[in-house]
């Protein structure tokens, strides 16, 4: 449970319709098999414990007994266990017959609450035999109050139970059943309101073609809407096919991610839930806010033995690069749009004629030439007015410098060379740099002799720089300030090297032919800014041998910024995401590099220029990142050490 990860659980016991003792059986079993996996919550299907299909063998004093002894069975084997199980059985209380999930743990029911929305239409006919627990037309008032003795244990029956946990910070639980999500304000809204965390819903819903797609996009979407974990239980094999199949259709939602999803089986469907990243994500929201309602009832803590969660939830690699691959070219387009689109806007408010890129045969020019072309498109201009430009210098290797030529050719659009090198050993001459120093100032002063040469051509034609450096090079702040840390309009300031390479990759696919080709040998040339002599002709200076992998730096700016986690769980995931990949001692110390660098380098963000945001990080001082640039790195430095 280190690190806010729960495991939880959504299971399906093969029943027997009214026979309550063998469903009993069946979820002891269930429970004792998902306790020792090191489930820690556990939702169960609708009316489980008699079968969801009994019809007006709901009215039968039998069955509700039955039914009640069954739970007082389950109750008195699970006694020792830590499990959380919510679990579904008729209830009897005032004259009034009620669709029930009880909460139990370690022999006690925590909460008891009736189903909200009783459906009665279609197939569904529960009105017939439940009652509701509104009270008014608005669902404003729910039944409350209702004290009785339950399989020999004092019970209060609440519509609006909220179980928290004594032992994990921010982990509440409420409980909706089946149709309640489907209502038009499902309970779990309130709850959820009141601080609900983690949902569990206990379900039974046939099985027809094309109904899983609505029923996934239900759960996906309210544990997105409500920034929360959702267990959904289905009722599976072993109800009655009189009329209905049931499907045992299992998930586990966070905060609009399907975590984990089964169907057409019994048993257990398991992950582990991120409490912290919720609880994150609702302090940063602060449209995550809502008056105190009355009638929300605390039930008394639940507790667990403090252990270690085994995470089995996917951890991605690479966590900026669109998982479906399927949907890999819409993702694709998408992103591309959204830049192309900025740097529209941008050019026809200004009236710029023209866009000048620094073209070095690199990604990220690439890349940023590829947005431009994509946004004169769009505007219906001639490519010609776009100026591609290389600057080769003292580290300019023929490889790249033919490729920025061939791809300008292919992309029609114009072409300029203009050799920076006399230009900057006169600048060295002035100001008294040795030719042989090849210190900070040997590669910076080539690095702002290019941006001149960049801002003087856009004002020659009337024209805009377009910027290409991207998201993670301002993270580590791996730029030159005033030299390539500046342009007119940034196109790729919030894509993210992993990304950069990404949609090159499809464009290169997409374009084919000779494009292609040219395309995928920049995608083969080692980053590097070529700011030092090639060695026999190679590129000298590789970024990743000096900052570390950009795969890394990308999972940690994900992890760190967008999630706001500390900094030993970004490596706790790291470790999992890598692993067989980096060890330990790899991951530690360009995670120490990124946290140092990051800290230090965040005057250069302070002062960047326009650019559009295309994804869910981005380091705009106007938007999404506010930091002053003194802030000391200590503290996560410190948790690192100790680790």
């Amino acid at each position: 449970m280190r690190d806010g990860f729960v495991k939880v659980a959504a299971g399906t016991p093969k029943i027997r319709v009214a026979d309550c003792d063998y469903n009993a059986g069946q979820i002891i079993t269930l429970m004792k098999e998902a306790a020792a996996q090191g489930v820690k919550v556990l939702a169960l299907p609708e009316l489980c414990v008699t079968g969801y299909t009994c019809g007006d063998l709901f009215l039968q004093p039998t069955l509700l007994s039955g039914a009640e002894r069954a739970l007082e069975r389950i109750l008195e084997e699970t006694r020792e266990l830590d499990i959380v199980t919510a679990l579904g059985l008729p209830i009897k209380c005032q004259n009034k017959l009620y669709n029930c999930a009880a909460v139990i743990q370690k022999g006690a029911i925590l909460a008891l609450t009736p189903k909200t929305y009783i459906p009665n239409y279609g197939e569904f006919y529960e009105a017939r035999w439940f009652s509701t627990s509104l009270e008014r037309r608005d669902g404003s008032a729910r039944i409350g109050g209702c004290e009785f003795q339950l399989a020999g244990l004092p019970v209060q029956m609440a519509a609006r139970p909220l179980i928290e946990c004594g032992t994990v910070s921010g982990l509440v639980i409420g409980v909706e059943i089946c149709e309640d999500l489907w209502a038009p304000v499902p309970p779990s809204v309130r709850l959820a309101a009141e601080g609900a965390t983690l949902i569990l819903n206990l379900s039974a819903s046939d099985e027809v073609a094309g109904k899983a797609d609505y029923r996934r996009s239900l759960v996906t979407g309210q544990s997105g809407r409500l920034c929360c974990a959702y267990v959904y239980a289905d009722a599976g094999e072993g109800e009655s096919s009189t009329d209905l199949v049931f499907a045992g259709h299992n998930m586990i939602a966070e905060n609009g991610t399907l975590l984990a999803e089964s169907r057409f089986s019994t048993g257990l469907t398991i992950s582990e839930i991120d409490v912290q990243r919720l609880t994150y994500e609702r302090r940063r929201m602060n449209t995550y806010a809502f008056p105190p309602s009355d009638g929300y009832i605390f039930s008394d803590y639940c507790k667990f033995e403090r252990e270690e969660t085994e995470l089995t939830r996917p951890v991605s690699p690479t966590p900026f690069i669109p998982a479906d691959e399927s949907r890999r070219g819409e993702r694709c387009e998408e992103i591309l749009t959204i830049a192309a689109l900025g740097l529209k806007k941008r050019m026809e408010h200004t009236n710029a004629p023209c866009a000048v890129v620094g073209l070095s045969g690199g990604l990220d020019s690439t890349l940023a030439i590829l947005i431009t072309a994509k946004a004169f498109d769009m505007q219906g201009k001639d490519r010609k007015r776009i100026l591609a430009v290389t600057m080769p210098c003292f580290g300019t290797t023929k490889r790249t410098r033919s490729n920025a030529e061939i791809l300008a050719q292919e992309l029609g659009t114009d072409f300029l060379e203009v050799n920076i090198g006399k230009a900057v050993e006169q600048h060295f001459a002035d100001i008294g740099q040795s030719m042989e120093d090849h210190s900070v100032a040997f590669e910076n002063a080539q690095a702002r002799e290019r941006t001149q040469v960049l801002m003087d051509l856009a004002n020659q034609r009337g024209g805009l720089v377009i910027g290409t450096g991207d998201l993670s090079e301002l993270a580590l702040g791996w730029a030159t300030y005033n030299g390539d840390h500046m342009s007119m309009y940034a196109v790729n300031a919030s894509i993210p090297k992993t990304l950069v390479r990404h949609l090159v990759d499809w464009e290169a696919e997409r374009l084919g032919g000779r494009a292609g080709e040219v395309l995928r040998d920049i995608l083969d040339t080692p980053v590097s800014p070529e700011l030092l002599p090639p060695k026999d002709g190679q590129i000298a200076q590789i970024t990743e041998d000096l900052v570390g992998p950009y795969e890394l730096h990308d999972f940690y700016l994900y992890y760190a910024i967008r999630w706001g986690f500390p900094p030993h769980k970004v490596f706790r995931l790291a470790c999992r995401a890598f692993e067989g990949r980096y060890d330990r001692e790899i991951l530690l110390k360009w995670l120490k590099n990124f946290y140092r660098r990051f800290f230090s380098q965040q005057f250069k963000r302070s002062c960047l220029p326009d650019g559009p945001k295309v994804g869910s990080v981005a380091l705009s001082p106007r938007g999404d990142w506010r930091m002053p640039s003194d802030a000391v790195a200590k503290l996560w430095l410190d948790e690192l050490e100790g680790l």
